[in-house]
């Protein structure tokens, strides 16, 4: 097993955020996909979301024994240091699921937003910008979920 809880529940977000907006476009009257298409999506995303929900039960118990590594330092090399770590502080396991969660979903906007054909390079410029700063911050929650679950895991020994 490669992954690290950040990483696994990361994937986890994201699937719930794609699942969202699979739901959005079925009940939506201009359809982009054939609604046989968005419902075998929504069918195959159901299977990888029970997976990754198993997957992440196993983790745990797993990492409750020291079987597990705990944590994957992100080795991004594309952000100024200065952007590095810029979130809130978390107190708990919780606190930095909930940042991910919501820069996952500053991500699909961002990316929604560059993907934009009615404006010009410079906005689109600009959009990417804010993503490569909300990816860093990203990286950043993920890896705070692995350091919360550490201490959670040695305060308990």
């Amino acid at each position: 097993m490669a992954e690290t809880l950040g990483s696994l529940v990361d994937k986890l977000t994201i699937k719930d955020i794609r699942e969202f907006h699979l739901l959005q476009m079925l009940e939506s009257k201009d359809k982009k996909f054939p609604r046989e298409d968005l419902e075998k999506k929504l069918k195959i995303l159901d299977t990888q979301k029970k997976d990754l929900a198993q997957e992440i039960d196993e983790f745990v118990v797993l990492a409750a024994k020291g079987k597990v590594r705990l944590k994957d330092e992100k080795l991004k090399l594309y952000n100024a240091l200065k952007d590095m770590g810029r979130i809130p502080q978390t107190k708990s396991l919780g606190e930095a699921i909930l940042g991910l969660v919501a820069k996952n979903l500053e991500l699909w906007h961002l990316e929604d937003e560059a993907r934009r054909r009615d404006v010009g390079l410079d906005y689109i410029g600009g959009i990417k910008r804010k993503i490569d700063l909300a990816n860093q911050q990203r990286n950043d929650f993920i890896d705070k979920i692995d350091e919360q679950l550490e201490r959670k895991i040695k305060r308990s020994k």
